[in-house]
């Protein structure tokens, strides 16, 4: 079963609102310029009027009201062409280099191609003999086009810092947790482990070489093994160099001890022993949650596999088991506190072999494959 935190819901939550805000923030900005480029197109055709009273006019043409409208225009871009398409005019243009005239005609043929253009006939009789007023979106106009999209940025952002410190409070929430229980457990498997070593003390001292007295106190030994590795979480504990031979030798022992007789266990490690810097008691625990997951996984019959193997700068090993295997949409997931396919237990062993493989031993753990009714192999790298 697998748990769904609140979390992923705040996340769906943020993500919706930004496609929301986003969605608003461009309709309401195209709106705005849309009625901002019908009012523009209206002022154009009032300034192509004036353009032509004035090429109309005679001297004694009150032309005040018609120079006023020309020259009251000071945010829309401007190209006049002639006939011919040769530059006669220009207001609001910016020119800053040396090709003035062909800078312009290109322009000037990029307000024509935009449909931003207004032909002024000089003789009705005639459609041969005009001035063309070519004109391009005001500085407003092409802001609000733009500003949707700086928003759409800014909020893309705020969400992504969102997520981030939701997902950094929810990584700091679970070692919280994960340090509390684990120095809790530690701490009230103390005082009982202490009084058993010292009852199988008195035990051995009474009855000496008695097999029982002998498991009781491996038993008791694991216990104080056990409280070792809670303790241990929280804090960082230096690796030191390991025979990972032997590590893994030590873990597969007490596991294959304790495991169904119809369970084959193979060992495939290389003659020379191959070491890596880790913490042997924490290690243990990652070999021993990967092969109880595996023997589940079967079902207490099949096959389980161990392979160790080395380059220049890794080991690894891989434990593979011939269960019911995993479909790929899980991979990822059966490593998040809660997943788990058994009936019983917390979920919290590959959870746990994650955190201790990445976290206190820098290296990766991962599903390297599986299959649905063949078996899954698991993956765990350590740098050297």
């Amino acid at each position: 079963m697998n748990r769904i935190t609140d979390f992923k819901n705040i996340r769906t939550v943020l993500i919706l609102v930004a496609i929301a805000i986003a969605l608003f923030s461009l309709l309401v900005s195209h709106s705005l310029v849309r009625d901002l480029q019908m009012e523009e197109m209206s002022k154009m055709e009032i300034f192509a009027g004036a353009y032509h009273a004035i090429d109309n006019a005679d001297e004694n043409t009150d032309l005040t009201l018609v120079q006023s409208i020309i020259t009251g225009n000071k945010t829309i871009p401007i190209i006049i062409l002639d006939k011919d398409g040769q530059v006669e005019n220009f207001l609001n243009v910016n020119i800053n280099r040396a090709d003035t005239a062909s800078f312009l005609q290109r322009r000037a043929e990029v307000m024509r191609a935009k449909g931003n253009s207004i032909r002024i006939y000089h003789d009705r009789s005639s459609e041969s003999d005009y001035t063309e007023v070519c004109y391009d979106d005001s500085l407003m106009i092409s802001r609000l086009t733009v500003y949707p999209y700086i928003q759409l940025g800014v909020v893309v952002i705020f969400v992504l810092i969102a997520i981030f410190a939701l997902l950094s409070f929810k990584k700091t929430e679970q070692n919280r947790v994960w340090v509390g229980l684990s120095k809790e457990t530690a701490h009230q498997l103390g005082t009982p482990i202490s009084s058993l070593m010292a009852w199988t003390q008195l035990l051995k001292d009474k009855y000496d070489g008695d097999e029982l007295i002998v498991e009781m106190s491996k038993d008791v030994h694991r216990l104080e093994t056990i409280a070792e590795r809670f303790s241990k979480i929280g804090s960082m504990p230096e690796p030191v160099e390991w025979n990972v031979n032997t590590v893994l030798e030590t873990a597969l022992a007490y596991i294959e001890h304790r495991s169904p007789a119809s369970v084959s266990f193979v060992r495939n490690f290389p003659q020379t022993p191959v070491t890596a810097r880790l913490n042997a008691p924490l290690f243990e625990w990652v070999i021993e949650n990967l092969c109880k997951n595996a023997v589940d996984a079967m079902d207490g019959s099949g096959t389980l596999t161990i392979d160790l193997f080395e380059d220049a700068e890794n080991a690894y090993i891989e434990v593979a088991d011939t269960g019911k295997g995993l479909p790929k949409n899980v991979f990822k997931t059966v490593f998040q506190p809660g997943y788990t396919t058994k009936k019983r237990g917390w979920g919290l062993g590959l959870s746990l072999a994650k955190r201790i493989v990445e976290e206190y031993h820098k290296g990766h753990i991962f599903v390297k494959k599986s299959e649905v009714g063949k078996g899954t192999v698991f993956r765990v790298e350590l740098r050297k």
